[in-house]
């Protein structure tokens, strides 16, 4: 077991089971043991790889979509270009590389990443430019037209998860076994905030509910709505919450989400519809597969300039990255893309109204 692990069993001990919530937010975020305060969790050294570590023609994209919405709304300078959870710094770096034949984006960008853990930070700070400006949460973005990114952090925030019970609910609860976190479920009660749920549900679907989605969310839009500017949400999951989707990685394998608190990368499906719920007085996008969203950008044209130059194993990587990111039964369906965008601009390229 962890040094987190004896923690959170002394709490336990103390005042009984935790909601499963307060169980994540402490394994990812604990400021001396959390998961994301303690390392770089990202490639083949690491836990997990996102699309920007898979290929190059990924933040390249999305940098251009991007871009587009700068020029459609008469490019705004100076501007924020943010995002949220940047990992590595790569999808930024790709970013930067593609729009800098953009007249004028460069000049007016001013570069923000959200980022709360000190190792990314470091990380970041090594391949992006001076003058960018970290901040530990959204809300401390600047008033500025807003050009914004989340790839993979919407996923990471902790989820409260109930399983229906009649016409009420039990809470997931993490408890102890001796030495070893279990799963417990509470006992029934009325929440407000699923009484919507009762109609397309029944006894023992477990839905998933992000308390602090609606509030990024909402800080978001509200800047883009007064100020001008574009976000691309990219992330697993969809439309509506069903189902057990609370699920940990360790060294690129499934593991028990309970088993080792601050050692393991613990995320849920991202609920689109709470998202959307959460977007005024901003517009929203229809959600997007991720697939569809990059062939309509033209990944595979990028894919095939690309190609031109390469032969054996680069070349094989590079179709192996286009099908990884592209195909339905990899990244392509399970993650999707919404967009958020001022009214009176049309959608991120990409993406339809």
């Amino acid at each position: 077991m962890t040094a987190l692990a004896d923690i959170l069993r002394a709490r336990i001990e103390d005042s009984g089971p935790i909601p499963l919530h307060d169980f994540m937010a402490t394994a990812l975020g604990h400021p001396e043991h959390g998961y994301y305060t303690t390392r770089d969790p990202l490639g083949a050294a690491g836990d997990f790889t996102t699309a920007p570590e898979i290929s190059q023609m990924f933040g390249e994209l999305v940098g251009l979509s991007l871009a587009e919405a700068w020029m459609d709304q008469g490019r705004p300078s100076p501007f924020a270009l943010a995002e949220l959870g940047p990992g590595r710094g790569t999808l930024m770096a790709d970013i930067l590389r593609a729009t800098a034949r953009v007249p004028g984006f460069a000049e007016a960008a001013r570069l923000h990443l959200v980022e709360t853990s000190p190792a990314l930070r470091s990380e970041q700070a090594r391949r992006l430019p001076g003058g960018t400006t970290w901040h530990d949460t959204a809300s401390d973005l600047p008033d500025l037209p807003l050009f914004l990114v989340a790839n993979e952090f919407f996923d990471a925030l902790p989820v409260r998860q109930f399983q229906r019970a009649g016409d009420g609910w039990r809470e997931a609860l993490v408890d102890q076994d001796g030495a070893t976190f279990i799963r417990r479920w509470s006992p029934p009660f009325a929440e407000d905030r699923l009484t919507h749920r009762l109609d397309d549900t029944r006894d023992g679907d477990i839905v998933e509910i992000c308390p602090t989605l609606p509030g990024i969310t909402a800080q978001i839009a509200r800047r883009i709505a007064a100020r001008g500017g574009a976000a691309l949400i990219i992330d697993y999951g969809d439309w509506r919450s069903l189902g057990d989707t609370v699920q940990a990685v360790q060294d690129h394998a499934p593991v028990d989400p309970l088993t080792a608190p601050g050692r393991a990368d613990i995320t849920a499906h991202v609920d689109f519809e709470a998202l959307a719920g959460a977007a005024a007085p901003a517009r929203f996008t229809r959600l997007a597969p991720q697939g569809v969203f990059l062939e309509r950008l033209g990944i595979t044209d990028r894919a095939q300039r690309l190609a031109a130059g390469l032969a054996g194993d680069a070349l094989e990587s590079l179709i192996a990255a286009h099908r990884r990111l592209t195909a339905p039964q990899e990244m392509g369906s399970l993650f999707k893309v919404m967009g958020l965008y001022p009214d009176g601009a049309p959608p991120p390229a990409g993406l339809e109204p």
